[in-house]
């Protein structure tokens, strides 16, 4: 059985004071949830505030971003070492954000994944495809794409610091999500494809988790598929009612 793993990007949100006050409410709220992994990405300036409040529970740290070399003269950037000094087990990685705003390539992507997972952290690695994409029918052909690229060079046992994060990027933000079923097809091919580039007991392992414009109300169908193992949850992640529940979502 895979372990389930709920993930919230707060995105370019939350003060200092507001980060900390939703991480004490998360705390309280969710401790004695035990049979699954949750975890939160606040802004980078807040993530040692952030450790200082979730250390002792059961709340776990990501970065938003990495830059994949630990120092030098790229001004403006946070490395993986950076991540995990100031608290982070977790650094999401090729964000459709990240590749549609700010260029980021498939190479450069992958480049992030190996120096994430060379830091001792793990990589939510996301993909997914345009609205454009699905429309031509190129969906299977997007990721097949994105996981060949991200995954080039990486070794099989490396994959335990790995958690594929599907998400279709006409999904993000604007409320629509993927049925349950397409969501499922997606999840199902991505396991495959690994399957086929390691083996198939990688591929068990690996946990592929769903994002989307997630909410309370269409976590449990989702989740009641057989390869979405959880969810990278955006907006809703900002409401502890809202997180608090897909938290605990319930399937089957």
């Amino acid at each position: 059985m895979r372990r389930p793993f709920i993930a919230g990007n707060w995105k370019l949100h939350k003060t200092m004071a507001e980060t900390v006050a939703l991480i004490e409410i998360l705390k309280v709220g969710l401790a004695e949830v035990e049979d699954r992994d949750i975890v939160v990405a606040p802004v980078f300036t807040t993530l040692t505030s952030a450790a200082s409040v979730a250390a002792g529970s059961n709340i776990a740290l990501a970065g938003q971003n990495c830059y994949p070399e630990n120092q030098g003269a790229f001004t403006g950037e946070v490395s993986p070492s950076l991540l995990k000094d100031a608290g982070c087990r977790y650094a999401i990685v090729g964000h459709s954000e990240r590749r549609q705003l700010f260029g980021e390539t498939d190479a450069f992507v992958n480049r992030k994944i190996k120096a994430v997972i060379d830091a001792g952290l793990t990589a939510i690695f996301c993909i997914g495809e345009t609205l454009g994409e699905r429309e031509a029918d190129k969906t299977f052909e997007v990721l097949k794409r994105q996981i060949l690229s991200g995954l080039e060079g990486i070794k099989a046992d490396a994959l335990s610091q790995l958690v594929v994060a599907y998400e279709p990027v006409w999904a993000i933000g604007t409320g629509k999500t993927a049925s349950d079923e397409q969501a499922q097809q997606a999840h199902q091919f991505i396991r495959k494809l690994v399957a086929e580039l390691f083996d198939s007991s990688v591929a068990r392992q690996l946990r592929i988790v769903y994002g989307g414009s997630v909410k309370p109300d269409n976590v449990d169908g989702l989740l009641q598929q057989p390869d979405i193992d959880g969810a990278l949850v955006g907006g809703a992640s900002l409401k502890a009612d809202d997180f608090m529940r897909i938290v605990r979502f319930v399937a089957g």
